[in-house]
């Protein structure tokens, strides 16, 4: 029997990199899918891959109309969450004399304001004894220039952990983080960057990380998988750093 076998789990951002693979994971364990993203064609082509008992939703995290349609889709089709993947996320960059007041908002509006309200607009159909992941990043804990706002929004999914754990723990929902460190996924893609900016930038990722290479998202899923299941069980309001050594050494 799968470690989440009969288990309902949503993953926002469903529909590619860290997602897809906590996605494929949780269905290797035997959970019941809902993935949403906010393109309809990657969605498809996910749930495709998939197969299986999977419902995929189109959703803008940062919109919270949309959100509240995800989550009636899942009520209508399962009634009830057991593990909640926070997942979705973008990555800007720029240094403090170049932040935009749209660049502030897009990331906080998807990055910290999308994944508080995905918590509570799912809230009514969490499981009592559920398990919440947040997707943070070790930005928060380094000095990286240029970081400034993506690294505030992923800190702010820290406290978020700490305190949503002790204001749900009458419940016995668990809410804990991860943090990937350099992890090769599409989000490199969409970052406006020339193929030879994103080569060069890769480069000086991997000379930062102790293990020399940047991690798999299959290696990030399986760390979930550990926090969306029993074998966690003992672990509230605190974040496992996956980053091959990064922030450690």
């Amino acid at each position: 029997m799968g470690k989440l076998e009969g288990k309902v789990a949503v993953i926002t951002g469903g529909n590619s990199g860290i997602g897809l693979a906590t996605a494929q994971e949780f269905s290797r364990e035997g959970a019941r899918l809902v993935i949403s993203g906010r393109d309809q064609k990657t969605l498809d082509v996910a749930a495709r891959e998939l197969g299986g008992e999977v419902l995929a939703v189109r959703a803008d995290a940062s919109n919270l109309a949309e959100l509240d349609r995800l989550f009636a889709a899942v009520k209508e089709r399962f009634g009830k969450i057991d593990v909640l993947f926070v997942n979705a996320g973008i990555a800007k960059f720029a240094p403090l004399d170049a932040v935009t007041e749209e660049l502030f908002d897009q990331v906080l509006d998807i990055n910290f304001k999308g994944a508080y309200f995905t918590i509570q607009k799912a809230l009514p159909l969490l499981n009592d004894n559920a398990s919440i992941i947040l997707n943070a990043s070790i930005a928060a804990h380094l000095g990286l220039p240029d970081s400034s706002v993506y690294a505030a929004s992923k800190a702010a999914l820290l406290t978020l952990a700490r305190t949503l754990s002790a204001e749900l723990l009458s419940r016995g929902i668990r809410v804990n983080a991860v943090s990937p460190g350099p992890i090769r996924t599409p989000i490199f893609d969409r970052l406006g960057w020339t193929p030879e900016v994103v080569a060069e930038t890769a480069k000086s990722f991997e000379k930062q990380v102790p293990l020399g290479r940047f991690g798999r998202p299959e290696e990030i899923a399986r760390t979930v998988l550990f926090l969306a299941s029993a074998d966690s069980s003992f672990l509230l309001g605190t974040e496992i750093i996956a980053d091959g050594g990064t922030s450690q050494l």
